[in-house]
Parts: structure tokens; C-alpha cells; sequence
């Protein structure tokens, strides 16, 4: 992660010396505006980067003698078959539709879609009890 750090804080860097010349030359305030969002949403990547590579060392892939299996562990959990994909799909089509028809397809769709999007986050959320 040190090296995105750095990545990043060059790329704050230049954000800043292109918002100051920008600034000073240009008296526009939507592209001072612009320059400086992007400034500071890259010096916080950087932070990020720079905080996670403090917190907790450098990765295998940063190390000269990293291998590929240092990194290996169990992969990711893949649901099985599922009906709410479809249903928030359905959801997503229908809240498009109503929103080019009118309010009384929008607000049932926008209840098909949330009813999907519910289903899929807490589908596989294991309860206690």
C-alpha cells in the first residue's frame, strides 16, 4: 500500500499546483471548484493507502520475495441459486418505467425493487435464536 500512497499523493500534488495555477489564471470558481474536490479526494485515497500500510505492514505483492500461495486463503462465499437478483432487476425496470408513465407505477416499483435489494442483503444473514 505504499506505493499507492505515494501513487496518490503525486497525484494530490498535482491536483494542488494545477488548482493554484488554475485559480490564479483562469478567476473561474466551477473549475476551482472541481480541481479542489479532486484534490482532496485523492489526498484522502492517499491517507487511506498510507494509514492501511502503517496499520498492517507491507502485502506479498509488495515484497521482493512474495509468492503467489502467501496470499492464497479461501476465496469468497457464492450463494446458491436465488430469486432476488431477478426481482431487483424487475424492480429497476419498473421504477424506469414509472418514472417515464407517472407516479402510480413509480411507487409500487420502488417497493419491488427494495423488496429485491432487502432480500439480497440479508438473504444469507444468519439471526441468532
Amino acid at each position: 500500500m505504499k506505493a499507492e500512497a505515494l501513487l496518490f499523493a503525486g497525484v494530490a500534488g498535482f491536483f494542488l499546483v494545477t488548482d493554484a495555477f488554475y485559480t490564479s489564471w483562469a478567476r473561474e470558481p466551477a473549475g476551482t471548484a472541481a480541481l479542489t474536490v479532486s484534490f482532496a479526494m485523492a489526498s484522502v485515497v492517499s491517507f487511506f493507502c498510507l494509514v492501511n500500510y502503517r496499520r498492517r505492514g507491507a502485502r506479498p505483492e509488495d515484497r521482493t520475495d512474495g509468492k503467489v500461495a502467501d496470499r492464497a486463503g479461501p476465496l469468497d462465499f457464492f450463494p446458491p441459486h436465488s430469486a432476488y437478483p431477478v426481482l431487483t432487476a424487475a424492480g429497476a425496470g419498473l421504477t424506469a418505467l414509472g418514472i417515464v408513465f407517472g407516479l402510480w407505477l413509480f411507487l409500487p416499483a420502488v417497493g419491488v425493487l427494495l423488496a429485491g435489494v432487502l432480500g439480497m442483503t440479508f438473504q444469507f444473514n444468519r439471526r441468532p435464536g
